[in-house]
């Protein structure tokens, strides 16, 4: 197993008992939980006719179905937006010939990176709500949900992947960005996105 697929693993995991030890748990003004873990789904290399993504967009949703009791919708909304994102990013950036293997999102700029988020954001989250009021007598309750939720997850996934990065780069090379990631309870691991796999650059103990 290369670096890139340990990472994405470790991602993976990470982001599961994120949502559900902590994010569901949350409740703002009572009923808003943010659905931070569909940021693996903007990390994850984009690759074409990658069915990978798929698989693990699926079982992403599907174990935060099993530990929420929701039944199957954020399975559903993840294997969705993971089918969709190459079509939104190609029609984000105004072209249909992307660089595959070497793209990521964080090489746009912030702008096109900020609508990228918002539109899958959206998709995401009005297809949950939409599966568990199912009625078109909740519309506005299903949309209201869907806005309120968007934006905190939005707001979040832009502080992780923006205001948080160091921009260690010299003028005249490609910007890389650097996330914090948990390992575990006692580290704090920071990854760096270049054009290619990301690699850890400092875990800093948080004892």
């Amino acid at each position: 197993m290369n670096r890139e697929n340990i990472n994405s693993a470790l991602l993976f995991i990470g982001l599961i008992f994120l949502q559900i030890i902590v994010l569901n748990n949350i409740n703002f003004l009572g009923y808003i939980n943010p659905y931070f873990y569909i940021f693996f789904i903007f990390l994850y290399p984009i690759k074409k006719d990658d069915a990978s993504i798929l698989v693990l967009s699926f079982l992403l949703g599907l174990f935060i179905d099993i530990f929420s009791d929701s039944g199957g919708i954020n399975a559903a909304a993840t294997l969705f937006i993971a089918f969709v994102r190459i079509p939104v990013l190609q029609s984000v950036i105004g072209k249909r010939d992307i660089e595959y293997g070497a793209m990521t999102i964080f090489k746009l700029p912030f702008p096109k990176m900020f609508l990228y988020v918002v539109i899958l954001t959206f998709l995401h989250h009005f297809i949950v709500f939409g599966m568990e009021y199912f009625k078109w007598s909740k519309f506005g309750t299903i949309l209201t949900n869907t806005v309120l939720t968007s934006i905190f997850t939005i707001i979040i996934t832009i502080k992780y992947s923006l205001f948080n990065a160091k921009d260690t780069t010299a003028p005249n090379q490609d910007k890389t960005l650097s996330i914090p990631f948990i390992r575990n309870k006692l580290h704090d691991c920071r990854f760096t996105f270049t054009s290619s796999a990301p690699r850890p650059t400092s875990c800093l103990s948080t004892k």
